[in-house]
């Protein structure tokens, strides 16, 4: 028997870039939005009565490493010690998401194969020990354990779980550019390494996450928020007003300014109905996202970018209850999956 599960993707509304801490990573403010748009991970776990156990990797991309350098790989190395539970372990990655587009496919495939290997083991680790083996595999790693909106502090790993969105067509421009996170920050200290002092780069980190706060917790007379009416009730409305932004593009429109056309492409339209709400660089790209109304507003922006030659695909924003509804493909599960 083996198990398949859905290893969705995450967009960020709004990122803030925050100092350099002595570990070496950047602190930063975010709002991520897990994606119903997804890989396919088919995991299979045997239990062995000795040894330490094996784990084995496949995929139909040849980009994806198979050892221990992917974070499936070293999510299972951690979590069979945790679990007390020798096992050989196969795990296929079905690649349907972009390989370092910004969508955190690599991140949200270690959470998705954790899920597996637990429900194959019918075994869970506590919720506090899945977010400490995610913080160690990678900074996006513990906000595929939550899904839905997800505030992300610290260097991304500290997460808590926001109010819904509601859920919202989106468009995700699939561009032919690789972009290097570490070159894209590297760049960043560049750019602000006179202009802005540590105080200010802190007092920016703490204005997005009070005006993030304050606009998904606020409470609302009705209890279910709208995307109808520029109004109160509506959240991602109030966000944008807010003017969150990714500072990634920043510096990386600098260097790839086609990305900065796609993102002109995604908020523009001749028609104002067509136009997107929000549209922004998805992590430190190359991924670019639009969020629409409606779904002839998102199949118009498909248009747009077709005719620039320019891949995309259409999905919608996926809330936390669908996210851990949906995660297991197999409607016949063992036990719960939620943190």
């Amino acid at each position: 028997m083996s198990t398949r599960v859905r290893s969705f993707s995450k967009i960020n509304l709004g990122l803030a870039i925050g100092p350099s801490r002595p570990d070496g990573f950047h602190a930063l403010t975010t709002l991520y939005q897990t994606l119903a748009a997804h890989d396919l991970l088919t995991v299979e776990a045997n239990k062995t009565k000795a040894g330490k156990g094996s784990i084995t990797l496949t995929t139909n991309d040849e980009r994806v490493p198979t050892d221990e350098r992917n974070t499936v790989w070293k999510m299972l190395d951690r979590a069979l010690p945790a679990l007390k539970a020798p096992a050989e372990v196969h795990v296929h990655i079905e690649k349907r998401l972009p390989v370092q587009g910004g969508l955190g496919a690599g991140s949200a495939n270690a959470v998705a194969a954790l899920i597996g290997l637990e429900h194959e083991l019918n075994q869970e680790l506590s919720g506090g020990d899945r977010l400490k083996i995610a913080a160690e595999v990678g900074s996006d790693v513990p906000l595929f354990l939550l899904g839905g909106a997800i505030l992300g502090v610290g260097r991304g790993e500290e997460v808590y779980p926001m109010p819904d969105l509601p859920e919202t067509h989106c468009v995700v421009a699939l561009p032919n550019v690789g972009v290097s996170t570490p070159q894209a920050f590297r760049d960043w200290d560049s750019r602000h390494a006179e202009g802005l002092t540590r105080e200010d780069s802190s007092d920016r980190l703490k204005e997005l996450s009070r005006a993030l706060s304050a606009c998904l917790c606020e409470p609302h007379s009705s209890g279910v928020f709208s995307l109808g009416e520029d109004r109160p009730g509506n959240p991602l409305l109030a966000l944008v007003r807010t003017g969150i932004e990714n500072d990634f593009e920043g510096v990386v429109f600098r260097q790839h300014p086609s990305l900065g056309d796609i993102k002109r492409i995604l908020v523009c339209s001749d028609q104002p109905e067509q136009a997107a709400l929000y549209a922004a660089l998805s992590g430190s790209g190359s991924a670019v996202f639009g969020l629409y109304e409606a779904e002839s507003a998102a199949k118009a922006a498909e248009e747009r970018l077709s005719a620039s030659g320019i891949a995309s695909m259409r999905t919608k924003t996926l809330p936390r209850e669908a996210y851990w509804r949906t995660m297991i493909e197999d409607s016949h599960t063992k036990g719960s999956v939620g943190l």
